[in-house]
């Protein structure tokens, strides 16, 4: 894990160290390995040439807006109400402690949809992409600060080996460029239009859990061309999402505000609505990226 990850990040990074080497003892990498390859390619992520996308996520709370959906919420009917908004993929948290998650909300929504499902995790371990791809995921999380240069490219060729995507997240300038970096290096990030690699800028820094939506437009001139980039955390409005469209990202993952609101799937469309006519205005007025 980078040296400067701070307390919630360290914190959560070793919990998932913890629960990757319980798991693994009760059930051994070598059988779900040959359980991972004896299964169908998962959906693919294909963004629309409209120029933005959504990535919806079901999660049932966050340590910063507390509970987010009672437990009797169907997880299946939630994932379903973002399809019908045109959700390109849909994020699942699985971390127990902070988020009540859990492996079993990622099988019932990678059952329930007919687009990729990603794990979001604090992945630290390639087992853990092997248990997300067995859950039936078609992408996961990987979080650049908490993760080393080679353990990044580790884990992003184990992710791609298993026919995964890989959303690669930053916080800041050096993580996005190390981030770019590993990912060249990885291979192309779209092959026959579908995504293998993502780079996501999260305003949400979880080393210190604070928002910073200007995050989103200091980054964006540094981002780098031909890989699909990601605004996550604090869109919640078509407004917002206009906004980081018009910087020029190709997809917002948007949470908690989907999963207070009462038509999910009604906001799911608005934000697309209003991210691709700002991504239309916006055509072949950004800058050209590094």
């Amino acid at each position: 894990m980078s040296a400067k990850a701070g307390n919630f990040l360290a914190r959560m990074a070793a919990s998932s160290r913890v629960r990757a080497d319980v798991a693994e003892a009760r059930r051994p990498a070598e059988p779900l390995a040959r359980r991972a390859s004896q299964l169908p390619p998962p959906p693919a992520l294909r963004l629309s040439p409209q120029g933005f996308d959504l990535i919806a996520e079901v999660k049932r709370r966050s340590p910063s807006a507390g509970t987010l959906a009672a437990s009797a919420l169907r997880i299946a009917t939630q994932a379903r109400n973002y399809l019908q908004g045109g959700a390109a993929a849909l994020s699942v948290l699985t971390e127990p402690e902070e988020f009540a998650g859990d492996l079993a909300h990622l099988k019932e929504v990678a059952a329930a949809a007919t687009v990729p499902a990603m794990r979001k995790d604090f992945l630290v371990s390639p087992y853990q992409l092997l248990e997300a791809r067995v859950a039936g995921a078609g992408g996961v999380l990987l979080i650049a600060a908490m993760l080393g240069d080679r353990e990044l490219r580790e884990m992003l060729r184990a992710t791609h080996q298993l026919g995964l995507f890989a959303l690669v997240e930053v916080f800041d300038r050096p993580d996005l460029d190390r981030a770019a970096a590993v990912i060249r290096a990885a291979g192309p990030a779209v092959v026959d239009g579908r995504c293998r690699t993502l780079l996501g800028v999260n305003c949400r820094d979880l080393r210190t859990l604070q928002v910073d939506f200007g995050r989103f437009a200091a980054l964006a001139p540094h981002l780098p061309r031909g890989v699909p980039t990601v605004a996550e955390s604090g869109v919640e409005s078509p407004g917002q999402a206009a906004r980081v469209a018009g910087l020029g990202y190709d997809v917002a993952l948007v949470g908690t505000a989907l999963m207070r609101a009462e038509d999910p799937g009604r906001l799911a469309g608005e934000l697309l609505e209003a991210g691709r006519a700002s991504a239309f205005e916006s055509a072949g007025q950004l800058p050209r990226r590094p």
